[in-house]
């Protein structure tokens, strides 16, 4: 590792808790049912707690009783990258955000059928949410559009 990828990954260490660190950067993963976001239901826009990338929102946010916040889709296909992960002797698609490269969890074809069935399950640890009243302060306004 070259001195300006450790300097990052320290500023990265001084701004993330251990557990976003760990969930973004390693591609660790949050005990089910313990992350802040997933029994969370207001109004707003989910963002990479690395970059701010904006990509989820709280109208696209469901229940799927998995222990981890869901999404049936990105605000934005292009700020997702999917990637082959066979750990565990399963066969998924890890997601990740574009600009960071975070790790942000898996996404599955069990959602709701109505929506694509596409379930996006997503670590709180890799989110920070700014509230539907806060995102003109967060230069995100244009996308109150999107949020019901």
């Amino acid at each position: 590792m070259n001195k300006e990828n450790i300097s990052k990954q320290d500023a990265l260490k001084e701004k993330l808790t251990k557990e976003e660190y760990e969930v973004t950067q390693n591609a660790a993963t949050e005990r089910p049912f313990t992350g802040k976001y997933d029994n969370f239901y207001e109004k707003g826009v989910y963002v990479d707690v690395v970059s701010g990338e904006p990509l989820f929102s709280s109208t696209d946010k469901y229940d799927a009783h998995c222990g981890w916040p869901a999404f049936t889709q990105p605000i934005d296909p292009k700020n997702i990258i999917g990637k082959r992960d066979t750990q565990f002797g399963m066969e998924r698609v890890e997601v990740r955000s574009k600009t960071a490269d975070s790790h942000l969890g898996h996404v599955f074809n069990d959602g709701p059928i109505d929506k694509g069935g596409v379930r996006y399950c997503i670590n709180s640890a890799a989110l920070k949410f700014i509230a539907y009243d806060d995102l003109e302060a967060h230069n995100l306004g244009y996308l109150k559009k999107l949020i019901k």
